[in-house]
């Protein structure tokens, strides 16, 4: 086990699959593939609530049905119940194409024309498929659909043109269309009986008669590219939406023949999915670049409105930073757009406005890829001035001004700084100072200049009187940084210079020269490191204090792309295009851990606490996380998790952050039967290691064992109770552990011993059966199984509760019978020995503290007083010691282990 192990990915939302929607009692949700796992949306705030888990292969294809979830991947197709695989279906010999839930049947078909049919109910591990249709060889299957009333029929586009119908029941070809000399892409049906849509790859969209094999009308797309998706409107509307390879989406009125709207910059990728929810005017579209969108038509001129949406990077991102303390990650990347992801809820996650684009975008009539900013190359953010102006800074590949954005509203700044206007070159690095109120630029030019942040004025440039000309270094600024206390500015150029600078005189105070071309450089504050990477491959650590070479790290093998300290500065991370990700201990001065991952890390950053490591990588839209390790294990020596010089492979983050997903607000509508507020809680099948699990009892059904006095008192009746006038006759009964009502048929004969008191002991004990609650305590006690009991007492009411404790007091103190013998603390043992049980086993863990407390504040005194009960008593203690020392070194550790548990409890 490395020191980074993979947690999750977040920023994903959708690949090029095309989704599945279904209907759950009043809510809608919508199914989507991210890779080799697929997530579930509400469709009312499209809010996530579920996440499956990871495949061996990527997705295929995807359909669902109520709770459940079919996912080709390969030659298989992997059954879902929620989030739980509990069955594989294997008959396959080739790739999955396509799958079509087909009433209680699912229609598969693979790459070489094999279509199985597959019985849905009563699905198990060893189901096979009741059917087997073979294609023609010439027919490769593009696209399958099922015609509206007709019965076992199902129609199947090919890439060759020709379109066939079928009968899965008699396994049947019953015609086959000619098509259109052009391959087809996308097939749906319309809410008009007989007629369908067909698009095809030469941009046309027929409708068709399929029961006469008529033309009822032929629309073109204005945009070059295939028409990859179609949905008709079943609102009353005659609508037909067609999605393009483009990115644009095309409403046609059929009605009148013609197209209605067109919506441009719908996406920036193909699209591949338009579905027209059922009786609403509500449309919803997801593409390759990574978003789900919904457009309303609710407009006077017909056309669609963006509803509501979630989105991701379309492109990969390759500038990364925490934020926030580490809730939060800015990212920017080769899409133009500069996000921030919530590492704590999702919801939170959004792209940073730069003022109206779209609007800009349709009044010059250009593509918002013209209209936003281009692409980020540096970026630094400062926290400490956050509410006041802006505070974060960027710098853009070609571009001569450098941009300030107001991370508190979101938005793009009002400032633009533009550093040496008489000799514009690109702004190349970028810095914040500590306080949060100025910015440091460098440009490809070798120039360096302050800015304030507040009114973006320009407060001086650093000036080398050495160089050849006015400026900080003879070639390209390769970056620039501030340290804590605005005494010192560092900078670095491409040439193999450093330069360390007074801050307020902007003097060259000492330069050093490295030996090679330097290309990039990490500052550490706090302990005046200076981290810096050359051609040669070579990691080389300054003290700028000192002024001098003190570390020298080899190892990567091909360009190394970026460098992160810790907070501390003990650890000094860096990633290489060789795909290694190195960590180096400052103080040893070696190598103590490395991993191999398959996609090159372009950039990573490691938050605050240091518990979290955030990494993008090459062909990666999304931002994967790592979790460290050392700081959730019990012992604090890294060299016992660490692989030292050894490089260990490791998979990518999966979409899921534990091995049972995410599966939250994702049920079945409720039984008319079933009271509303009855409680569903899952079973939890593992206990986590090091941690406790709780009892998911509600708040209240454990923390009033804990007030129990206080409520007693307060519910005590102001006057006694009155006798009823006409009391009723009701039989003599006894009570019994199976619940029933048993009716005394006569008294017990009970031998007299001559008036002792032992004869009434006897009878007393004969008198009271063994109640349930001593009898499970018995029970468990000799099979050393608890389950039982724990459910028992979880059901009882805290009064209820209370008094099955107090039932073991001893009354007779003056009783000289032995202490092993008695009745009462031979219970008081059993409950000592299930509460040890129980914390050994860390389950139930705040419920079984406040029975604990209810416990040893009744039966205290007895314990201290009986030394048969003070051994185990010492061994609880002991035991609970060393649980609480746990849990709470884990939970002051960081918030990921909180939100961790919570996950694993869903």
């Amino acid at each position: 086990m490395g020191i980074f192990e993979p947690y999750r990915a977040i920023g994903c939302i959708t690949s090029s699959v095309p989704f599945s929607v279904q209907r759950l009692g009043t809510e809608t949700f919508l199914t989507v593939s991210v890779g080799k796992a697929f997530q579930i949306f509400n469709c009312a705030k499209l809010n996530l609530v579920l996440v499956g888990p990871q495949l061996p292969k990527k997705i295929s294809a995807l359909a669902s049905y109520r709770e459940y979830t079919f996912a080709a991947y390969g030659n298989n197709i992997a059954v879902f119940k929620r989030a739980h695989q509990f069955a594989t279906w294997s008959s396959h010999n080739a790739k999955v194409k396509l799958l079509l839930l087909f009433g209680d049947h699912i229609v598969s078909v693979d790459a070489r024309g094999n279509m199985f049919l597959w019985p849905f109910k009563g699905i198990d591990e060893n189901h096979v498929p009741f059917g087997h249709i073979m294609l023609d060889e010439k027919f490769s299957p593009s696209c399958i659909m099922h015609p509206d009333t007709y019965l076992n029929k199902v129609l199947i586009g090919s890439e060759q043109g020709p379109m066939q119908l079928w009968n899965i029941s008699t396994k049947k070809k019953i015609f086959e269309f000619k098509g259109w000399n052009s391959p087809i892409s996308c097939c749906v049906s319309s809410p008009a009986l007989d007629v369908v849509a067909i698009g095809c790859t030469d941009g046309r969209i027929h409708v068709h008669n399929i029961r006469y094999d008529e033309e009822l009308v032929t629309f073109t797309h204005s945009t070059r590219g295939s028409v990859t998706s179609l949905s008709f409107s079943t609102d009353g509307q005659p609508l037909l939406a067609s999605g393009g390879s483009s990115g644009v989406i095309s409403i046609w009125n059929l009605e009148k023949k013609r197209l209605q709207s067109v919506v441009r910059e719908a996406h920036d990728s193909v699209i591949t999915s338009l579905h027209f929810f059922a009786n609403e005017p509500v449309l919803m579209s997801s593409s390759a670049d990574n978003s789900v969108k919904m457009w309303i038509f609710d407009t006077s001129d017909g056309d669609p409105r963006l509803l509501r949406f979630r989105s991701g990077h379309s492109a990969p991102p390759f500038c990364l930073k925490f934020y926030a303390n580490g809730r939060h990650i800015l990212s920017a990347g080769q899409d133009r757009a500069f996000r921030l992801f919530s590492v704590v809820q999702d919801q939170q996650s959004r792209e940073l406005s730069q003022w109206h684009v779209s609007k800009r975008a349709r009044k010059l009539k250009l593509k918002e890829e013209e209209i936003k900013l281009k692409p980020m190359i540096a970026f630094d953010c400062a926290e400490i001035r956050e509410r006041d102006w802006c505070n974060v800074v960027t710098c853009h590949m070609d571009t001569a001004q450098a941009y300030l954005w107001r991370l508190q509203n979101f938005v793009l700044g009002e400032h633009i700084l533009n550093p040496c206007p008489e000799n514009p070159t690109p702004v190349k690095a970028c810095a914040i100072s500590a306080c949060g109120n100025f910015v440091f630029l460098g440009t490809a030019g070798g120039w360096i200049e302050r800015f304030n942040l507040q009114s973006g004025i320009c407060r001086g440039a650093y000036i080398d009187i050495s160089e050849s000309r006015s400026c900080a270094h003879d070639g390209e600024v390769v970056g620039v940084a501030c340290d804590s206390t605005n005494t010192l500015m560092i900078s670095a150029g491409y040439e193999g210079d450093i330069k360390v600078w007074d801050f307020k005189e902007r003097d060259l105070k000492t330069k050093w020269d490295v030996g090679c071309s330097v290309v990039k450089i990490v500052y550490h504050r706090y302990n005046g490191l200076l981290a810096t990477v050359a051609d040669d491959l070579t990691i080389r650590l300054f003290d700028v204090v000192a002024l001098r070479l003190v570390r020298k790290f080899e190892g990567h093998t091909d360009r190394i792309t970026d460098l992160c300290f810790s907070e501390d500065g003990k650890w000094l991370l860096s990633s290489s295009m060789d795909g290694s990700l190195r960590i180096w201990d400052v103080i040893l001065a070696r190598q103590i851990d490395a991993i191999q991952v398959d996609a090159s890390i372009t950039a990573l950053s490691l938050s605050p606490n240091m518990d979290i490591l955030a990494t993008t990588h090459v062909d990666q839209n999304g931002i994967y996380l790592w979790v460290n390790q050392a700081m959730f294990s019990s012992t604090s020596n890294v060299d016992s998790c660490a692989s030292g010089k050894e490089v260990v492979s490791v998979t990518l983050p999966s979409i899921s952050s534990a091995e049972h997903s995410r599966d939250e607000h994702y049920d079945e509508p409720v039984n008319a039967s079933q009271p509303k507020d009855a409680l569903h809680f899952p079973t939890q099948d593992k206990q986590i290691p090091e941690l406790v699990t709780l009892s998911l009892l509600p708040k209240s059904q454990w923390q009033n064992l804990i007030n129990l006095d206080i409520i007693k008192v307060r519910n005590k009746p102001t006057e006694p109770p009155k006798k009823p006038e006409k009391a009723p006759f009701f039989l003599p009964s006894v009570p019994s552990l199976s619940g029933e009502i048993l009716f005394e048929s006569g008294k017990l004969s009970i031998k007299e011993n001559d008036g002792t008191d032992d004869g009434k002991q006897m009878k007393t004990r004969l008198d009271m059966p063994q109640s349930r609650f001593l009898y499970l305590l018995q029970c468990s006690k000799e099979t050393d199984n608890y389950a039982a009991f724990t459910d028992y007492i979880k059901g009882l009411s805290p009064s209820s509760l209370d008094m099955e404790l107090r039932m073991f007091q001893i009354i007779d103190d003056d009783d000289q019978q032995e202490a092993e013998k008695r009745p009462e603390l031979v219970s008081i043992g059993w409950l000592l020995d299930y509460f040890i049980h129980e914390l050994s086993s860390r389950n139930n863990f705040e419920f079984l503290q406040a029975v604990m407390r209810l416990f040893l504040k009744i039966h205290g005194e007895t314990i201290r007083q009986q030394s048969c009960l003070q051994e185990k008593a010492r061994k609880l203690l002991d035991i609970q010691c060393m649980v609480w020392q746990r849990v709470d070194k884990l939970f002051q550790s960081s918030r990921c282990v909180i939100a961790f548990l919570s996950n694993s409890q869903i």
